[in-house]
């Protein structure tokens, strides 16, 4: 079954403001010195510039898109204004070809520039997490810890005290001859001779000295 054609009065007002815009962009371009189907090439690139900034508006409202889609609103307006009677068609001015043209080349910049510049689109949010429902589950009782018996460490016994040294037997003659080191170091310095002086003096061991220094005091 075909289904039936709905006449629209937006579409046929639509079709109608484009063949006139072709129209007068076909005259405006053979004015301007492009003839044949050269002057039928512009109206089509008009248009089709139109298209990929729609497209482009579509997806991504850069600065980019809104640019060229001025640039061609700007042709499309331009060629109805110029041929409604305000441009002598029989002696367009030079400004004018130069733009005419020139708009191939224009044009061809604009699309490769839509088609090929990347858009920044933000990325999809991710969802949110689903909430886990909570079930209150009864806690079980903590079980009672047994004592546990800790053995009794004995005290350890005192260590015996050691035995103190006999103290060192002092030959008399050494006793002498510290009694001259001594007299000597206070003659020499007025004040008494130390245990570790008296004991670099003779050489002998520190007990030893010690004992030495106790039988001259």
């Amino acid at each position: 079954m075909f289904r039936s054609i709905r006449i629209d009065a937006v579409l046929i007002q639509a079709v109608i403001a484009g063949a006139l815009s072709f129209a007068h962009l076909h005259d405006l371009a053979e004015a301007a010195g492009q003839t044949g189907w050269k002057a039928w090439a512009y109206p089509v690139s008009v248009d089709l510039l139109l298209v990929a900034v729609w497209r482009r508006l579509r997806t991504e409202r850069s600065k980019l898109a809104w640019f060229w889609f001025l640039v061609a609103l700007v042709a499309s307006l331009g060629a109805n204004i110029a041929t409604a009677g305000l441009l002598d068609l029989d002696n367009v001015p030079a400004w004018l070809r130069i733009l005419v043209a020139g708009w191939p080349a224009l044009a061809f910049l604009g699309g490769t520039l839509l088609a090929h510049t990347p858009t920044d689109q933000a990325p999809a949010p991710e969802p949110a997490p689903r909430p886990v429902p909570v079930v209150d589950r009864p806690s079980a009782p903590e079980p009672t810890p047994e004592p546990v018996s800790v053995p009794e460490i004995p005290t350890p016994e005192p260590a015996p005290a050691l035995p103190q040294a006999p103290a060192p037997t002092v030959p008399p003659a050494l006793v002498d001859h510290a009694r001259k080191v001594a007299i000597e170091h206070r003659t020499r310095t007025g004040s008494d001779i130390d245990t570790a002086t008296l004991r670099a003096r003779l050489g002998v061991p520190e007990d030893l000295a010690g004992a030495v220094v106790a039988q001259l005091a």
